[in-house]
């Protein structure tokens, strides 16, 4: 009751922008008040010169500034009052730590926020299992598990308005909840009244150019020199960066073969499956490819993370999704080996468990890291093109 009490307390100072003793946010704030004084780090990367435009810090800048933080480890490399320096300064953790706190209180609904906290990596395997078992259980009582298809379609095993049935609202609901907590986190940030100044119309289109820019070439994974982050060590390495680019752009590659294939079917009336070198197999399969290149090194490299560049209780949650997206990607090119064989039916049940499992925990797992870091790098391209001054954690 207590703890409920303390969590009520905490939800509506931060609400008022106020910062509660003891919490993550005080000690981010802690942290970035000596990190000022310093300034050592000013060059790494977006988070420090953000950093030196507040004389102080509430609620709303240190939740920027913990999304617009990559965790690339180099200032903790680089501190001189990293632990076990009394200071204790280990800004990727800290920031680790807020970041947690921003995706539970922007979810929406708000309720399902402690949905971050237990989304790991059984859950997600279990949720994936769960779907496809029922898929499984559907085919059985359809006596259709072990039979051979007549052809190729998919749409012989689940007819495609079930598909459609079952897959639209699940999108929809996904894309609907990461669009309102990005909104609350948004309207929090950045409080209208920074876009008084006649200076932000003319801004904002490079703005959104250059944090779209950086988005995508994953900028500020490169340690602030260009050779990289850190993982397991002090040594600079590019890795974290490729493996993120492999996922990233698999995953964009991917929901663009099913963007063209939903185009296919009800523009043009061309059903699948498509064989090569259709656009949707094309652009799948480079996809698929990528996903698993980039889902392995990601894992392999958090197994190896140094504790102290991050939340160790968020590592269930981040191994979780890289589960789902190794497993649909793997799922999904396997059943290009078993067309037309009695393992496609059970083969594409898994898959399609999979791709639902996926979905489902989207907005309450680890992919919220990448919408509240753009909106963050947004605010930072705006921020960086109005007149600098000073600003009060209270104005």
């Amino acid at each position: 009751m207590q703890q409920l009490e303390q969590l009520t307390r905490e939800a509506r100072a931060l609400a008022n922008g106020e910062i509660v003793t003891g919490s993550a946010e005080a000690e981010v704030a802690r942290q970035l008040q000596i990190c000022n004084a310093c300034r050592y780090c000013e060059g790494f990367c977006a988070v420090f010169p953000a950093m030196t435009r507040r004389l102080s810090f509430n609620a709303a800048d240190v939740h920027y500034l913990a999304n617009l933080c990559h965790n690339c480890g180099a200032c903790l490399h680089a501190c001189q009052y990293a632990p076990p320096h009394e200071f204790g300064v280990n800004v990727p953790q800290a920031m680790a730590r807020v970041r947690l706190r921003t995706y539970t209180d922007f979810a929406w609904p708000r309720a399902l926020g402690g949905l971050y906290e237990r989304n790991g990596l059984t859950l997600a395997l279990a949720t994936a299992g769960a779907l496809g078992a029922f898929l499984l259980l559907t085919l059985w009582l359809r006596d259709t598990l072990w039979r051979v298809p007549a052809s190729a379609d998919f749409y012989a095993i689940f007819p495609h308005n079930l598909l459609v049935a079952l897959f639209a609202p699940i999108f929809l609901y996904a894309v609907l909840a990461l669009a309102l907590g990005a909104r609350g986190f948004w309207r929090q940030v950045t409080p209208a009244r920074e876009y008084e100044a006649p200076a932000v119309a003319a801004v904002r289109g490079g703005a959104v150019a250059e944090a779209t820019h950086d988005a995508l070439r994953l900028k500020y994974l490169d340690g602030g020199h260009g050779e990289g982050c850190h993982n397991e060590d002090d040594a600079w390495t590019q890795q974290r960066r490729v493996f993120h680019h492999f996922t990233f752009y698999g995953f964009l590659l991917c929901f663009a073969a099913t963007s063209v294939a939903t185009l296919y079917h009800y523009l043009f009336g061309w059903v699948a499956p498509y064989d090569l070198p259709s656009l949707p197999k094309l652009l799948g399969a480079a996809g698929g490819v990528s996903l698993l290149v980039g889902t392995a090194g990601l894992y392999r490299l958090n197994l190896r993370r140094h504790p102290q560049h991050g939340d160790a209780a968020q590592k269930t949650m981040d191994r979780g999704f890289i589960a789902l997206l190794f497993f649909t990607s793997l799922t999904g090119l396997a059943l290009w080996g078993v067309r037309g064989t009695a393992a496609l039916p059970a083969l594409l049940a898994l898959h399609l468990g999979c791709v639902m499992a996926l979905f489902l925990t989207l907005p309450y797992g680890k992919f919220a890291h990448g919408i509240f870091r753009g909106a963050a790098l947004l605010k930072w391209g705006v921020e960086k093109r109005l007149p600098s001054q000073l600003k009060l954690g209270d104005d």
